[in-house]
């Protein structure tokens, strides 16, 4: 792999679908899964096989649909786990087990009752027997965000040892700032020995608003997996959003990392996910929200009809939205209640414009949003003819 690729892990499927009320049905996650594959994700983790027999079905179905990903199954650091994981997975062009155990300190006292010689046997012995079934293994140390950085790297070299080829580092709580979260990769990649055989992976929570942040922060630092899901939904307040960080990479091109999405197809998917999911995309989302290329400020207007990339960092076009979008409110300007009528036909001189404008005014305090038919009645009142052939 490139030094410069950073793979795309969507979880939409596995840590996307714990949201409440979001859950999908088998038909449901292949339609979702046939279109990450379109889209170019790297890894699509299907499911965590033991934990209904419906998501076994549905890892074991994903497995015999998707030809060019990698599809990944979730288990836990428990023998049962991975068997189980291995046989949905058996059918996957590129099968990986994803297993592991949690790492910091509240972990092994409080979850496990354990103490941390056991948790790095436990680790080791988990990655091992996955070994035996697949070649590809991921080792995630839950709640990485919280643990000791040495105790970390201890962690992350049995599980290289053990023969993980990708070391997942969950900020599972959402809980480190980027600078910390970065430094901790930073860390890894140069203290764990033999880190050369396995690729560092990103897993950040969105508790604080940082997950996107944290990611990039790690991939500036060494790790070559980002785990994301489309819209960033997920547990709590969901994960990294994979349209954040695949445009963020793309938008800042000194940083020299790259994706193989197909930046063009995410609107549609993040549509798609959204209607399957019956999880509504905020309206402000980035990237894929309704308003992420909409203009309402007049000021903001005038800049964007005479060069769009006076207010807009990406061309809509590049993340599969058809055009800017001008929305005329009680804050937009004669320039954009010109371009919006030229739209539907009509050709308006100065004066007219004046006179059209003050209309509009009118209209557009009583009213949220002027759409194009109140354009039209706009101009009956002002005596202007109805529009031009086009």
């Amino acid at each position: 792999m490139s030094d410069n690729k950073v793979q795309i892990f969507d979880t939409t499927l596995r840590d996307g679908e714990q949201v409440p009320g979001c859950k999908l049905d088998t038909n449901q996650k292949l339609i979702i899964a046939e279109r990450l594959d379109l889209l170019g994700v790297d890894v699509i983790e299907a499911g965590f096989p033991i934990s209904s027999p419906g998501d076994f079905i549905s890892v074991e179905e994903i497995s015999k649909l998707v030809k060019n990903a990698t599809v990944c199954g979730l288990t836990r650091a428990v023998k049962k786990d991975i068997e189980v994981a291995a046989q949905a997975l058996r059918y996957a062009v590129k099968p990986r087990i994803h297993t592991g155990i949690g790492t910091s300190d509240s972990h092994i006292l409080h979850k496990f009752k354990s103490n941390r010689e056991e948790i790095l046997k436990r680790a080791y012995d988990a990655v091992a027997y996955a070994k035996t079934f697949v070649e590809d293994v991921e080792f995630y140390a839950e709640d990485a965000g919280r643990t000791d950085n040495e105790y970390l790297a201890r962690v992350c070299e049995a599980a290289i040892k053990a023969g993980a080829t990708v070391l997942n580092i969950p900020d599972t709580t959402g809980y480190c700032l980027p600078e910390e979260y970065g430094a901790k990769i930073k860390y890894l990649k140069e203290n764990v020995k033999g880190i050369e055989r396995a690729i560092l992976s990103c897993h950040c929570h969105n508790d604080l608003g940082l997950a996107t942040a944290n990611s990039i922060a790690g991939v500036v630092n060494g790790a070559r997996q980002i785990e994301c899901t489309i819209n960033g939904i997920g547990e709590r307040a969901g994960n990294t959003s994979l349209e954040e960080v695949v445009m963020i990479l793309r938008q800042h091109p000194t940083l020299g990392l790259a994706t193989s999405i197909n930046s063009r197809l995410l609107y549609d998917t993040s549509r798609m996910v959204s209607e399957k999911m019956g999880m509504p995309v905020q309206p402000n989302k980035a990237i894929v929200g309704s308003n992420a290329f909409a203009h309402s400020s007049g000021i903001h207007q005038d800049g964007v009809i005479k060069n769009r990339e006076t207010y807009e960092i990406m061309d809509p076009e590049e993340v599969g939205v058809t055009e800017s979008a001008i929305v005329l409110t009680a804050r937009s300007g004669r320039a954009a209640l010109a371009y919006r009528s030229k739209k539907v036909g009509y050709e308006l001189t100065k004066l007219q414009l004046d006179d059209v404008y003050d209309v509009f005014l009118t209209f557009a305090d009583k009213k949220k949003e002027i759409i194009d038919n109140d354009i039209h009645e706009i101009m009956k009142v002002v005596k202007i003819e109805a529009p031009v052939e086009a």
